[in-house]
């Protein structure tokens, strides 16, 4: 397992160089000058040379290339060319928005997707099969943006004034105070890495407060990220259900199923332990796989409920033609989906003692 994992990663060296190359090349086929987007239409030439000058835009593209890789493997993904800001802080303030979305919407589609999916195989052709089976069939083709706007609707408006209203948009109530932790620990000097993780846990709403003991704040954060995780994980909470109830039928026919029974096992120790668990290797991989769609593709989500995550910046920064913010969350997300990869690769041996990792 150790020779296995050290193998992986030593293989993410050429993986992440490779996605650095694409990215960087793909970002330069993007129609549109910089200059003109950001000093408009009627900059002049002079203008535009000393604004590609300033970013190094007029260097021929291969010594970009090696500059941006060189001061990457540093930590540094240079200058946002939108706002002059350090490209770190960006990550830091829009990443842990997108990344909690992302937690909370798995753990929601996870949870009922698996619970929905094992009922329904169990009860296999009975009316709770078919009902689940329809609600996940509605589930997967329901548009994100439709359901974020029904849910608003419903749990703002409609249920106003009772215990069961949430927040439709929005990360915290207006005029809910939460510090920096830069301030609070006195570190608004610092720089580089340190800077950067310190800035990621104070962006990180939840856990901000509780490091500062603010319940009040972190129950507000929670109710704010309710109604987005929910939009954003049905579909995969179908798609899970629907890979999970395949599964378990193949499983529920395997001679080790038949095996347990004839021991005299209870059904829940069949289903739960012999059965459930040979049949997570597809699905995990799944969760893998909707882990990594969710990251990259929140952006209807968060524009609906009003959410500053990387979904809105990307799009801001390809408009803008903001190459380096657009190269830095491309490459970010890419480093988390190989991770999560490898994650799940992980976990096959674990969950079932007949895959061996060689």
């Amino acid at each position: 397992m150790l020779r296995f994992l050290v193998r992986r990663l030593l293989l993410l060296l050429p993986v992440m160089l490779g996605i650095l190359a694409v990215t960087f090349v793909l970002v330069r086929l993007i129609p549109g000058d910089p200059c003109k987007s950001m000093l408009g239409e009627r900059a002049t030439e002079e203008k535009c040379n000393a604004f590609r000058e300033r970013f190094g835009l007029n260097d021929p593209i291969p010594v970009q290339f090696v500059r941006y890789a060189g001061n990457v493997l540093q930590g540094d993904f240079g200058v946002s060319i939108k706002n002059g800001r350090p490209v770190t802080d960006v990550l830091a303030e829009r990443l842990p928005m997108t990344m909690e979305l992302t937690f909370f919407a798995m753990l929601f589609a996870s949870v009922f997707g698996i619970a929905l999916g094992v009922i329904s195989a169990v009860r296999h052709n009975t009316a709770v099969d078919v009902g689940a089976m329809i609600f996940a069939n509605i589930g997967v083709s329901m548009p994100v943006f439709w359901l974020g706007l029904m849910l608003a609707y419903v749990f703002a408006l409609a249920l106003k004034g009772t215990p069961l209203q949430l927040p439709p948009s929005g990360r915290l109530t207006a005029g809910t105070d939460l510090p920096s932790l830069l301030k609070v620990w006195g570190m608004e000097d610092a720089q580089g890495l340190q800077r950067f993780v310190v800035l990621l846990i104070s962006n990180s709403v939840l856990l901000n407060a509780l490091i500062q003991g603010k319940f009040n704040v972190f129950t507000d954060a929670l109710r704010h990220l309710i109604l987005p995780a929910v939009a954003v994980g049905t579909i995969s909470l179908a798609i899970i259900a629907r890979m999970t109830r395949g599964a378990m039928l193949d499983a529920l026919t395997q001679d080790y199923v038949r095996v347990a029974r004839a021991k005299g096992l209870t059904e829940r120790m069949v289903i739960l332990k012999h059965t459930l668990r040979n049949a997570l290797v597809p699905i995990v991989t799944i969760i893998g796989l909707q882990i990594g769609g969710l990251l990259s593709g929140a952006v209807l989500t968060e524009t609906v409920f009003s959410l500053p995550g990387v979904g809105t910046q990307i799009v801001d920064a390809i408009t803008a033609r903001d190459y380096p913010v657009v190269q830095a969350f491309t490459v970010l997300i890419a480093v988390i989906f190989v991770v999560v990869n490898l994650i799940v690769d992980l976990s096959y041996a674990y969950l079932n003692p007949r895959i061996r990792v060689s």
